[in-house]
């Protein structure tokens, strides 16, 4: 790929015209690094950030949440960019509606808060491939997160497009971006400075890098992480500020103090339990850095939602190895929870911001009503079995990049002959595995739990063999990062025997509306089920997911993200702003088939073992 440079005419320019476009925007000073710490206008800067990721929030909401931002005291945002969302297929960019990244960096000027830039190409956020799009692993052989001259050039052609929009934005042209990370938590992964080299090359080409430019990483990994004039700032959680900013002193004695990410909470797995952290702790904390003089960024301020099949996965390699996939919630118990109202968090950081900084704050701004919503019944059902697209053929399964698809579900189904009792091996499943034997449920295959196959005893004859598997989400941290495959990626064998012959369905469950074969009579899983929920005024709730076992919900076309019964999270937030008055309508997609397919709006969370009547 040739490589392009912005030019400072053209950003200034680009600036100009955006200037006055929609809001009043004044120019913001620069902020530089002298010393031990940042300076604005020849003085010395204290930056006090929260982040928050604009693509996790419903745009309609974005003023409300940067308001509250500012409210708590905070003057800047931090947010990343999802690269997979602004390009979702090679060569196509999207930086419409919810993607619109300089309408939220434009905001955020206007409502008087610097931005901190993490633009990727990663940036981890227990989000699907750390925010890698899907199809880069179409490429045989690409290697992400390296010196592999086709990821290069595939983040080069990104950040070109994202400079395009947001280099105007940049505070050495009047805009709000202060600072830009290079690369994140990259000493965790590796050490090779020539990567990050390119990394920041492709960042200045873009117009990015013209202001600070950071790298974060935990104490351990300062070295390995960032580059001699790139400024680097430290991950750490609750209880560790003190040693964590005596590690980074000792790192770069010359550099300034900055958390770049301080924990105020953490993420939920399916299966575990919703993470609860101690506010007083770190509100404590928060007022202890601050009056160190230290610069810092809350993750969360506000957490949002991992609409969709937008969810990552950790992998745990340093002691016992497993999958864990992320809940739709990303409520991460942060200052702001995931509707966006205020919490007890939130009221002690900003007590301790205000008597840190002796100046008060903005008045909080009243949060948009969270409403219960009555019982309603799911009462039309239609079989996947009957909403199959068009099969493609195979002779062995391959990931289901290798057919055009990024997110959702796929279905492998092949003949098989009896009689045959023993093991069915599916191999390492990216990440669950229905099978099914004439249509009729066989067993599961859960790469949580280490799972690869199922035992069957089967009767003499010809049988249809389906494996339903759902991409739970790409691991999003750790060297597994590299293999983002989704889908079945091994040899699929009856006994010893390696199976062949496959019809392949892909099913990325992009929309409702062209499912067909409704009945109000019962129909096994798996299958979609629809019903209407009538409003009065649209307002946000928790839709209560409690009678299904595993699949996603749309409401009125808007996929909410996965369910499964297996907690924490037993709802899924439905933002106000699509719900519309009158009719509204909700499909549920359900591996099982629930006994009493129902719903209702909740107005607080449900989280495993908490109380929460029954339907």
């Amino acid at each position: 790929m040739k490589r392009l440079r912005l030019s400072r005419v053209a950003i200034a320019a680009a600036a100009l015209a955006l200037v006055g476009a929609n809001l009043p925007l004044h120019a913001n000073p620069v902020v530089t690094v002298s010393g031990d710490h940042f300076m604005r206008e020849g003085k010395p800067y204290q930056i006090i950030s929260g982040e928050m990721h604009f693509q996790r929030i419903p745009r309609p909401y974005w003023t409300d949440r940067l308001r509250k931002a500012k409210a708590m005291g905070l003057n800047t945002v931090t947010t990343y960019v999802f690269w997979n969302l602004i390009e979702p297929e090679k060569g196509r960019f999207d930086f419409t509606d919810n993607n619109d990244v300089a309408a939220f960096v434009k905001l955020a000027q206007h409502e008087g808060l610097n931005v901190i830039l993490r633009p990727g190409p990663y940036i981890c956020g227990e989000w699907d491939a750390g925010g890698y799009p899907a199809w880069l692993w179409t490429e045989p052989g690409m290697r992400v997160r390296s010196r592999d001259p086709r990821f290069l050039d595939a983040a080069e052609s990104y950040l070109q497009h994202l400079g395009k929009q947001l280099a105007p934005l940049m505070a050495s042209h009047g805009g709000p971006i202060i600072a830009t990370e290079l690369e994140n938590e990259y000493g965790s992964y590796d050490d090779d400075k020539d990567y990050l080299k390119a990394i920041r090359e492709r960042l200045q080409n873009a117009g990015l890098a013209d202001d600070v430019l950071m790298t974060y990483d935990g104490p351990d990994a300062l070295a390995n992480g960032t580059l001699p004039d790139v400024t680097a700032v430290i991950d750490f959680a609750p209880g560790q500020a003190r040693e964590s900013f005596a590690a980074l002193a000792r790192f770069r004695p010359q550099g300034p103090r900055m958390a770049g990410e301080y924990w105020t909470g953490w993420f939920d797995k399916w299966g575990g339990k919703h993470a609860k952290t101690d506010p007083k702790q770190e509100a404590d904390e928060v007022a202890w850095m601050l009056g160190q003089g230290y610069s810092l960024n809350m993750y969360m301020f506000h957490g949002g939602t991992n609409f969709g099949f937008m969810g990552g996965a950790n992998y745990q390699y340093r002691a016992s190895e497993h999958y864990g996939p992320m809940t739709t919630s990303y409520d991460y118990d942060a200052p702001l929870d995931e509707a966006g109202r205020i919490t007890p968090k939130y009221e002690l950081l900003r007590e301790a911001i205000t008597t840190a900084t002796g100046r008060q704050p903005p008045e909080i701004p009243a949060s948009t009503p969270v409403r219960s919503l009555p019982s309603f019944v799911l009462n039309e059902a239609a079989s996947l079995w009957d909403n199959l697209p068009p099969a493609q053929h195979a002779d062995q399964p391959l990931p289901m990049e290798n057919y055009g698809q990024s997110y959702g579900y796929i279905l492998y189904r092949t003949t098989i002959h009896g009689p045959f009792k023993g093991t069915l091996y599916i191999g390492d499943v990216r990440d669950y595995a229905a099978i099914y034997v004439d249509r009729k449920s066989a067993g599961t295959v859960d790469r949580r739990l280490k799972q690869v196959s199922i035992n069957l005893d089967i009767a003499s004859g010809e049988h249809a063999l389906d494996v339903l598997v759902e991409n739970t989400g790409r691991v999003n941290f750790g060297p597994r990062v590299l293999d983002g495959h989704a889908g079945l990626i091994d040899p699929v064998m009856l006994g010893n025997e390696v199976l062949h012959d496959w019809q392949v369905f892909p099913l990325p469950m992009t929309s409702p509306d062209t499912l067909h074969g409704w009945t109000t009579g019962k129909v096994e899983g798996p299958a979609f089920h629809r019903g209407s929920l009538d409003v009065t005024a649209p307002a946000d709730t928790f839709l209560d997911t409690r009678a299904f076992d595993k699949g996603f919900a749309w409401l009125n076309g808007h996929n909410l993200g996965r369910i499964w019964s297996i907690g924490p999270q037993r709802d899924l937030y439905a933002p106000g702003p699509w719900f519309k008055k009158g009719a509204n309508s909700v499909v549920v997609f359900d591996f099982g088939t629930p006994a009493n397919p129902q719903m209702r709006g909740l107005d607080k969370r449900s989280w495993t073992g908490e109380q929460v009547p029954e339907l």
